[in-house]
């Protein structure tokens, strides 16, 4: 009867066998140009907000919506990944978000009005949440076991090297052509990686199940994540919290995300898995990876506007100075994907934090007359702290995910991989105007009619025949760039010492010896 009753059982379905040859490598270029694409769209509008801002006869403050709408609706939707791909399954998710996002980018570039571009450019960011996140965990279940290493790698490269590229094609599409392309540049990407996951993945969707909503828990992640991300977006340019809007927003957000954090510990079918962070190897890491972003996005904000308004280069000129991070990046990111497996990923990891503060030590010896060939050499070095960086600290976090987990770790681990860049350009780009702000005020003290210094320069401009008022304006330009100068060289003293605490901190972790990038256990 037992044998009669087992043999009666249905067979739990097998695990589709790995992608292999041309489908395998058509699978990951569409992929991978899938994450590209919404990644890039977080960075390449920067650029473009005057131009929009002028097309569309809106303030250059109001033109920033463009780019806070996208981020707050893509930072709500990135969590949710988990909880959608559960209901969903994840290839018709990650199919559905490419194919909307598109749409949306389509929809963005015909725009007729600045009302219906912010209202476009929220549906973009919400439908391009799951992307990322499902982007490696489809990849990394589409390998071979022995190489889903070379998968992880192959999707950092795009996670990594898109925002870096992002203001640089921003800034060339929008002096050779005019705003809209940068959406619509979008299209045929979104067609072909929509198309491939499509046709490559049928027969290979994950198990569903049908879970009800958490309608208390999405509103509180909505209006907390949301506020949050506005507070981070609008409060330089409001003056903080001297601001009562921005005080309002950090309020609301603080109260909704304790509420959020004690509802979903408490709720049998949460929206947010908040105890995926019992696991070890999982909290360290998202840390580790929310500190490592939080400086790095931080120099790849500040470096090119150091370039720009203090020494005076074209956004081409710090486009080409910026770039060669992306070179090493892309060379050595599938390199170590690849041998991952035979690498110790502490070492790997805590070696790449060690490069950047290296990096971040040396841009601190600039000055006013550093010459462009010795701007560019720190960023191609800093590309090998980014290629050991990602993959080995991807690894560390999902080491210990089963696989039904997996989509739900990938979402929160890239949720706050995204938050901690905004919260590392917001604190950044205050601190580094503060700090020059500063430094101005210690400087201007020594540029009186006592200074030997000052009086020789006012002769020499004097001998140029600049004098009354212009001397003075010309004295004031040369203490405000030398204030910018040091505290970009503060900045990057910061930096480095991060860097190094980062380099320590993941000692803490416990990867098992030998550890991949494993789909789970």
């Amino acid at each position: 009867m037992a044998a009669t009753a087992s043999a009666a059982a249905p067979a739990a379905p097998a695990e589709p066998a790995p992608l292999a040859g041309g489908r395998l490598a058509l699978l990951t270029v569409g992929l991978a140009l899938g994450t590209f694409m919404e990644v890039l769209d977080t960075s390449i509008a920067n650029v473009a907000v005057p131009t929009i801002s002028g097309s569309l006869g809106v303030s250059t403050s109001e033109g920033t919506w463009v780019i806070s709408s996208y981020s707050v609706a893509s930072a709500i939707a990135v969590p949710l990944t988990g909880w959608l791909a559960r209901r969903v399954g994840e290839v018709r998710l990650f199919t559905l978000s490419v194919v909307l996002f598109t749409i949306a980018s389509a929809a963005c570039g015909f725009a007729q009005n600045f009302e219906s571009l912010i209202a476009f450019r929220l549906l973009q960011g919400l439908v391009s949440g799951p992307m990322v996140p499902l982007s490696q965990t489809i990849l990394m279940r589409s390998y071979p076991p022995e190489k889903r290493g070379l998968a992880l790698g192959l999707w950092a490269m795009t996670v990594i090297v898109a925002p870096i590229f992002g203001p640089v094609m921003g800034g060339w599409i929008t002096d050779n052509y005019t705003w809209p392309w940068i959406f619509y540049i979008n299209l045929p990407i979104g067609l072909f990686s929509g198309a491939c996951a499509y046709f490559l993945l049928r027969g290979r969707e994950t198990k569903t199940t049908k879970q009800r909503i958490d309608a208390i828990g999405l509103a509180l992640l909505v209006i907390g994540v949301s506020c949050l991300q506005m507070v981070l977006d609008l409060g330089k340019d409001r003056d903080w919290f001297n601001s009562s809007f921005i005080v309002g927003l950090a309020i609301t957000a603080v109260v909704s995300i304790a509420f959020l954090l004690v509802w979903e510990l408490t709720e049998k079918e949460p929206i947010v898995d908040l105890t995926l962070f019992k696991d070890r190897n999982f909290a360290l890491g998202v840390l580790i990876i929310a500190g490592g972003f939080m400086a790095f996005f931080g120099s790849v904000v500040i470096f090119p506007l150091w370039l720009q308004t203090v020494m005076g280069y074209t956004p081409g000129l710090a486009g080409l100075a910026t770039a060669p991070v992306g070179f090493l990046a892309l060379i050595l990111s599938p390199l170590i994907g690849r041998n991952i497996h035979r690498l110790n990923v502490r070492l790997v990891a805590s070696f790449a934090f060690v490069v950047f503060a290296f990096v971040s030590f040396w841009n601190s010896t600039f000055t006013l007359d550093v010459p462009f060939n010795h701007v560019i050499w720190p960023r191609l070095v800093q590309g090998i702290g980014v290629a050991c960086f990602f993959v080995p600290m991807t690894t560390i976090t999902l080491s210990s995910m089963s696989d039904e987990r997996l989509a739900s770790a990938s979402g929160l681990s890239n949720f706050f991989r995204t938050l901690s860049g905004a919260i590392g350009t917001a604190i950044s780009t205050t601190y580094w105007e503060n700090d020059a702000i500063y430094h101005h005020a210690v400087l201007s003290e020594s540029v009186n009619v006592y200074s030997q210094n000052t009086n020789a320069y006012r002769d020499a401009l004097s001998s140029l025949g600049v004098a009354g008022q212009s001397v003075t304006a010309q004295l004031n330009e040369i203490v405000t760039q030398q204030g910018f100068m040091m505290a970009t060289n503060d900045f990057f003293r910061i930096s480095c010492v991060g860097f190094i605490f980062l380099a320590a901190l993941v000692w803490i972790t416990k990867p098992k010896k030998g550890a991949a990038a494993s789909m789970g256990h």
